[in-house]
């Protein structure tokens, strides 16, 4: 993957209004922010091909596969087998999202369960795996909020930049 396109001004309006209108066409794009339909669809294509955006499976949610419950799990593993357990990790599907971290643990892992005994399989599951030494897991009680770019997004649009006001 070539790097990851900065996402300007423009970028982000396009954006914001596809979060409005998922379903708003080049067209429709183009007359709501009165930019030239080639404009519109050269800045979607290259925001789809350079991996500014990430696959549309996202979008779905944990509760609609049948799994309510998130866990995150930190897992200590032997660095002599970092590779390969990670690898292995990888293909453990209840597994949603995982980071290299710094402390205690060596990765933290968001983990999507039927319900805490189905949390407990999958984390006896990881224990299985030859280089995981230990795991802790916490299980989450409510999303008191979701994960969101929205804010970021209209930042981007506002001033130019993220993180500007």
């Amino acid at each position: 993957m070539r790097g990851v396109h900065m996402i300007d001004p423009l970028d982000a309006r396009i954006l914001l209004t596809l979060d409005r209108d998922p379903q708003a066409t080049v067209l429709s794009l183009s007359r709501e922010l009165g930019v030239a339909r080639n404009t519109i669809h050269a800045r979607l294509r290259r925001l789809l091909t350079d991996g500014s955006l990430g696959p549309f499976s996202q979008r779905v949610r944990n509760e609609s596969l049948g799994l309510p419950l998130i866990g995150f799990i930190s897992i200590a593993i032997s660095q002599s087998a970092s590779h390969e357990a990670t690898e292995h990790l990888r293909r453990i599907p209840e597994i949603i999202e995982m980071h290299a971290t710094t402390g205690e643990a060596d990765l933290l892992a968001k983990v999507a369960a039927k319900d805490p005994a189905d949390l407990h399989r999958i984390t006896n599951l990881m224990l299985s795996i030859e280089g995981v030494v230990r795991t802790s897991t916490a299980m989450s009680l409510v999303e008191v909020m979701p994960t969101r770019t929205l804010p970021l997004l209209e930042s981007v649009a506002r001033s130019g930049g993220a993180g500007g006001t």
